[in-house]
């Protein structure tokens, strides 16, 4: 069985899923895939770096990749979706630690082959859920259902307005083209600065909780809440607080403008969010500062440090027209400044997980 799941660009959104609110993401034309076979034992070979791996599903996990394959086969098995063994190949176009969810799809990847081998077809919320608890339950990494929504549920030509809330799906087309400029700063979910933030966010839901009781999630809170979350919170909460509050309104907005094709609106929306991450949330990069302050320079719609942050990849929007030469004047300042080219690619919105085939 084989089967392949894309990575995703956030186009704004960002650290509001786990607290309740709405995030934009796309599903790109990057994709992970997993090929798998039966076999009486886990053996796993990656396009990642050499060498086959004998992988014991219940002994510790060895803190490395293969921990979300082990991760995915434990979650499968309690549904009975698992095969008793398998072989196993994965290779990917997506690059590794540059906040594009290839975790995310490797997981959805992993679920569908594997339970596809073990006979059994899940559904999409099925195959999200199972990745979803390998990430965060088996893996450790504090995460929202953003990522493995869109990898399973992604549709060509659309972005998704995922309400982390309630679990709706909104499509807004989307037919136009996104660039990803790399930092080339990697970042490890698994480490201190995203369950950090995680952490502070519940600790500030439950300072709010004393003043409204009923609240669920911070994404709750509007923006005419903040003067009276910032009287009562302990300060290094406060500006957490004001990121998830004012990012969950740019969210909804900036919905609306991709819906009625309004690029300059969206724009603007996708600076104010990374300003945000810059300044409230100090989840962003130098480098990620400096590829912004450079877009907008070149006349850039706008552009924002998408997924976790501590390093990873920025998302531009820019005129159709102009977009070339302002990704090559980006790219030549950023050399300039940091000695080393960043890379840079395109992508349309592109479909979630399927089953692969292979000509004979």
């Amino acid at each position: 069985m084989i089967a392949s799941a894309p990575g995703r660009v956030n186009l704004i959104g960002e650290h509001t899923d786990y607290n309740g609110g709405p995030v934009l993401p796309v599903a790109v034309e990057r994709r992970t895939a997993v090929a798998a076979r039966a076999a009486d034992r886990w053996l796993l070979v990656s396009d990642a770096e050499p060498g086959v791996l004998d992988v014991v599903i219940d002994a510790p996990m060895p803190r490395g990749w293969t921990d979300y394959v082990v991760a995915v086969v434990r979650e499968l098995r309690s549904l009975g979706a698992a095969p008793a063994g398998a072989e196993i190949a994965v290779a990917t176009t997506l690059p590794i630690g540059a906040g594009l969810s290839s975790s995310a799809a490797l997981t959805v990847a992993l679920a569908k082959a594997l339970s596809l081998l073990a006979g059994r077809r899940l559904s999409p919320a099925q195959v999200v859920e199972v990745a979803f608890r390998a990430e965060y339950h088996q893996v450790g990494v504090r995460c929202g259902r953003m990522d493995q929504t869109v990898a399973a549920h992604g549709e060509p030509r659309t972005a998704l307005l995922f309400d982390a809330a309630t679990g709706a799906l909104r499509r807004v087309p989307f037919p136009g083209r996104l660039w990803v400029i790399e930092t080339g700063v990697s970042h490890r979910l698994t480490g201190g600065a995203l369950n950090q933030r995680r952490r502070e966010c519940e600790e500030a839901l439950a300072f709010c909780r004393e003043w409204r009781p009923a609240l669920q999630h911070l994404a709750q809170l509007s923006p005419s809440d903040l003067p009276e979350m910032e009287r009562r919170l302990p300060p290094p909460l406060v500006p957490r607080v004001r990121h998830v509050v004012t990012e969950t309104a740019r969210t909804r907005l900036a919905a609306n403008a991709l819906a009625t094709r309004d690029l300059s609106r969206l724009g603007q929306l996708l600076v104010q969010s990374h300003g945000s991450l810059r300044d409230d949330y100090q989840s962003t990069s130098s480098e990620a500062d400096f590829i912004v302050d450079c877009a907008l320079e070149h006349g850039a719609y706008g552009a924002r440090l998408t997924g976790a942050g501590w390093g990873g990849a920025v998302v531009l929007l820019a005129p159709q027209d102009r977009e070339a030469r302002i990704v090559a004047e980006i790219g030549g300042d950023f050399a300039a400044r940091f000695g080393r080219h960043p890379s840079m690619w395109s992508t349309r919105a592109s479909g979630g997980v399927r089953r692969e085939t292979v000509p004979a």
